[in-house]
């Protein structure tokens, strides 16, 4: 039988996403089938702009919908580990890059709430993948298009 992903994210982002959902399903689609009652008021729906727009945007709604629907029903609610010794979601790694010998720290979060701009990274990603389970002081290698990527874990909070 076929198992459904689950979503890694946390007790926050899930309730976000439940409120967004309530909202799209309440207000939003209630703006949305307002839209489409006043595009048929205008006419023939053959050459009816209004409508064509007001149809499409019901679509990308429901698309919507649907979409964060999935990821609540499917969401693994995690939460950070009190453990500083081993990197899990929910872990503040600084890492040490041992080509240029900067230091970065990242925040390691389910994909749902990854933002590489924020220093937010998915545990799923390769970067991520290669930071669990590991502790202060280990080497991590990450192959990248541009080569391998040689990473030292110097903290954990």
């Amino acid at each position: 039988m076929f198992k459904e992903a689950k979503y890694k994210m946390s007790e926050e982002r899930f309730r976000e996403l439940k409120d967004e959902l309530l909202y799209l399903q309440t207000v939003r689609e209630k703006e949305v089938a307002q839209q489409i009652k006043e595009a048929r008021s205008f006419g023939d729906l053959t050459e009816n702009s209004e409508y064509d727009e007001a149809k499409t945007e019901q679509g990308k709604l429901y698309s919507k919908i649907a979409e964060i629907k999935n990821l609540v029903e499917n969401a693994e609610i995690v939460r950070a580990s009190d453990k500083t010794d081993v990197v899990s979601i929910g872990s503040r790694v600084t890492v040490l890059d041992l080509e240029f010998g900067t230091k970065d720290t990242y925040e390691i979060v389910g994909s749902q709430e990854a933002d590489p701009v924020l220093s937010r990274i998915s545990d799923d990603s390769p970067f991520g993948k290669g930071l669990i389970e590991r502790k202060v002081g280990d080497i991590i290698e990450i192959d990248a298009p541009a080569g391998a990527l040689r990473f030292e874990i110097v903290k954990i909070d």
